[in-house]
């Protein structure tokens, strides 16, 4: 009978075949030639003490015992092509896993998407990078494959009571994702390896019949006697469908104004915001790993820090190991930072969004506008960021030590953020109540943190799209929006999930949901 068993060993026996089964035959006192195979099933790494370890979940085969390789298999999509049709907009984890689970139930599936397809979003983000220009409809944040394509791909997600993580990873690996990818306690992608996958996704839903609509904004929703009718792109076409699902990112704010103006419920939500934090990726291996050197067992070491400061949170976000930082803005006139790792995160740097809770009471200098008063909170930081940096996509940067002593640094070394920088006193960038809190809870990281708080670190502002800054209310049981029924505000953008695996779980339950509802 297969044994599975718990064991801690070095990462240099971890990452050999042969070395482990030797250190398991001896703990489990067998011949080595007893042991047929061993599947790894769970992998994390225990920094704690000086000596690292790596922690395995096996899975151990015995000699005559029956053992098949286990393959992900997709499941059995049939071909929709004439079965009733749903509105996605959005081709992110959310909009793309609501058209598969659609598909899978027999459904046809229609995406709505502003920005081009993957491939071609490569043009724009070089625009960006090299020429400062800004495409509105394609960027880091727009475009097939949403905010997570080129940013990084990491899988981790906090909650499991979102629903079955395990599911998404599996139907990612089943499009071609590494299977390492089940087993990390940390799963990535990698940015280099995301555009493929979410290609063949796409494929796969056209293959099956569904219809994917690139560079097609949408600018109306049709509603009649509040239930969603269908909706109307920027070329002036109306497509029909009482079905729609609203997956359209954190950072569409077109959408936003538009639900606004024709007064369909959204709210106020509270976010996180704050700076991109890069230090050289040797610096943090030899904090968290207390050694002066990684070795080439280890991966380049992350980092997690939560503080209290004067009642907020200050925490780090989206933490990229051997990574670099991107320009993030989707419209002219702001700048906006954000942070990826490509799959063997090889790069010499590392860096974090570090960033302060806000609280819906912050926004009140922006009270005129509504339920967009957190949107507007953010868009005025953007554009000062913008302005303060030369009106290019530079953003203003400062030394750590210099931010937390109210300094402006002499020099600013080059970074990994392609377009530059620009020398600001960041106090400048953000209100008074958030940079004292940054000040403070720098000192503290520092504290917690022997060798983080140093001059060697470059903060870069504004990180500003952590999450949506308006929630779109819906029904708890159904899904629907509360008051427009037939529409399905979904994923990061209604504020109902936070990076691509509780996205694409938010987008298998609308569509479950959708499905639901047609056979009552």
């Amino acid at each position: 009978m297969p044994k599975e068993l718990l064991i801690q060993v070095s990462p240099e026996v971890a990452a050999n075949d042969s070395l482990l089964k030797d250190h398991v035959a001896k703990m489990i006192r067998t011949s080595v030639s007893e042991v047929q195979h061993i599947s790894i099933l769970k992998r994390s790494i225990d920094a704690r003490q000086k000596a690292i370890k790596i922690n395995l979940k096996l899975m151990i085969f015995f000699q005559g015992e029956s053992f098949t390789e286990q393959k992900i298999e997709l499941p059995n999509y049939p071909n929709v092509s004439n079965q009733k049709e749903v509105i996605v907009i959005g081709a992110g984890p959310a909009g793309l896993f609501a058209a598969l689970q659609l598909i899978e139930l027999g459904l046809k599936p229609i995406v709505i998407e502003r920005g081009k397809n993957v491939r071609g979003r490569r043009r724009d983000l070089k625009a960006i990078n090299r020429d400062h220009i800004v495409n509105e409809d394609s960027n880091y944040c727009f475009g097939e494959g949403g905010a997570g394509t080129y940013s990084d791909g990491k899988l981790y997600t906090r909650s499991k009571k979102r629903g079955d993580v395990d599911r998404i990873l599996e139907l990612l690996v089943g499009f071609g994702a590494s299977p390492d990818i089940l087993v990390e306690a940390h799963p990535h992608i990698g940015t280099n390896k995301l555009p493929q996958i979410i290609q063949d996704i796409r494929e796969k839903i056209i293959d099956c019949g569904g219809q994917v609509l690139f560079e097609t904004r949408v600018t109306d929703f049709v509603i009649k006697s509040n239930e969603i009718q269908g909706i109307v792109t920027q070329k002036g076409e109306t497509i029909s469908a009482n079905k729609v699902i609203l997956a359209t990112g954190h950072s569409a704010r077109d959408i936003f104004e538009l639900l606004d103006r024709k007064k369909i419920l959204i709210e106020a939500k509270p976010f996180a915001l704050g700076v991109r934090a890069e230090h050289p990726q040797e610096l943090i291996d030899s904090i968290q790993y207390s050694c002066d050197f990684r070795g080439e067992y280890l991966p380049p070491a992350p980092y997690s820090i939560v503080k209290q400061v004067n009642g907020r949170g200050m925490y780090s976000f989206c933490m990229c190991p051997g990574g670099v930082i991107a320009p993030c803005a989707t419209s002219p006139g702001e700048v906006v930072t954000n942070g990826w790792s490509p799959s063997k995160r090889d790069q010499a740097t590392a860096n974090s969004g570090i960033v302060v809770e806000l609280k819906l009471e912050d926004f009140k200098p922006f009270a005129k506008f509504g339920p967009l008063a957190g949107m507007e909170f953010q868009k005025a930081i953007e554009q000062k960021a913008w302005h303060l940096a030369g009106e290019t996509q530079k953003v203003p940067a400062q030394r750590m030590i210099d931010f937390t002593q109210n300094k402006v640094s002499a020099s600013i070394p080059k970074t990994s953020y392609v377009p530059g920088t620009t020398s600001v006193e960041l106090g400048q960038v953000f209100p008074g109540f958030l940079t004292q809190i940054m000040r403070e809870g720098f000192l503290q990281f520092g504290k917690s943190m022997k060798g983080y708080l140093t001059n060697e670190a470059i903060l870069h502002a504004p990180e500003s799209r952590t999450s949506s800054p308006v929630r779109i209310p819906r029904d708890a049981q159904t899904l629907e929006h509360l008051q427009i029924k037939g529409l399905y505000p979904c994923g990061e953008g209604a504020g109902f999930a936070g990076g691509i695996v509780s996205a694409a779980i938010d987008g298998e339950k609308c569509a479950l949901k959708i499905k639901e509802s047609m056979s009552l």
